[in-house]
């Protein structure tokens, strides 16, 4: 699954400037050397778009109050997955957010998370869930800070409506 929210490039730039703080000034090419520079435009573009960034005159582009949300997500997001081993013992911090939110777009996932019973994650389900032996009553977390982001951020309803059927 491949949306706004879950888009690499993106969570590399929030996450970047969460741990080291604003990006200077036509820094982009350098600190994301390894990303096309398109790329790294497309998910600067979708970060003001969703009003994740603005740009600091003289001090280049950090994250406003919605960004810093977003971020946490991701850090609750990752600490789940790494704790869990999904999708597996060793990955990388934007794979295990991409890997979770998927997870949580599963329809089986979103129904028992959506009413309220985590516990019956991975049981009685008609078709077995990928990877169901992760899923349990911790991963209503990430489920929880991730739907308070989407309602505290209507500018962003649109671009993260695919993220998950909320």
């Amino acid at each position: 699954m491949s949306t706004a929210l879950s888009e690499p490039a993106l969570i590399r730039l929030i996450t970047e400037i969460d741990d080291n703080g604003p990006v200077p000034p036509r820094s982009t090419g350098r600190i994301f050397a390894d990303l096309a520079p398109h790329k790294v435009r497309h998910a600067t573009e979708r970060a003001h778009a969703l009003g994740l960034v603005h740009a600091r005159v003289g001090g280049g582009l950090g994250l406003t109050e919605s960004g810093v949300l977003l971020a946490e997500v991701y850090d609750v997001t990752a600490r789940w997955a790494r704790r869990h081993a999904y999708p597996a013992p060793t990955g990388d911090f934007t794979g295990r957010i991409r890997h979770t939110f998927a997870l949580l777009a599963e329809p089986q996932v979103h129904a028992a998370l959506t009413n309220g019973e985590p516990s019956s994650l991975g049981t009685g389900a008609s078709t077995p869930l990928p990877d169901a032996e992760v899923v349990e009553p911790g991963l209503s977390g990430p489920w929880r800070l991730l739907m308070q982001w989407i309602r505290a951020n209507p500018q962003a309803a649109g671009f993260a409506a695919g993220e998950l059927a909320a």
